[in-house]
């Protein structure tokens, strides 16, 4: 199995940025594709950003790009979300994702079966 633990988030205005990190454990060799999805309150959870193994191949929703940045360090099994110029929209708990699978399947945003608890991004006007 896979343990996956977010952390970076807190409250921060808008405009500013914030860098979130997600450390992976147990099986990493196996994450084919690693994943970031947001849950904001009263809405549904949405894909985010995706990154392949190697770190090559990422997309990302059509909201946060040009703004958002995925990133891995393989030798640390940590992933990355670096967020720029955020707005109050971006509020919400952001999740770390993971599919073993040889798939992509997560890079067209369908998560796979492993999730971290997340983390809170509070963004003020």
């Amino acid at each position: 199995q896979v343990q996956l633990v977010e952390s970076g988030g807190g409250l921060v205005q808008a405009g500013g940025s914030l860098r979130l990190s997600c450390a992976a454990s147990g099986r990493t060799f196996s994450m084919y594709t690693m994943g970031w999805f947001r849950q904001a309150p009263g809405k549904e959870r949405e894909f985010v950003a995706a990154i392949y193994w190697s770190g090559d191949r990422t997309s990302y929703a059509d909201s946060v790009k040009g703004r958002f940045t995925i990133s891995k360090d393989n030798a640390k099994n940590t992933m990355y979300l670096q967020i720029n110029s955020l707005k109050p929209e971006d509020t919400a708990v952001y999740y770390c994702n993971t599919d073993l699978r040889i798939t992509n399947r997560l890079m067209r945003g369908a998560p796979g079966e492993y999730w971290g608890q997340g983390t809170q991004v509070t963004v003020s006007s």
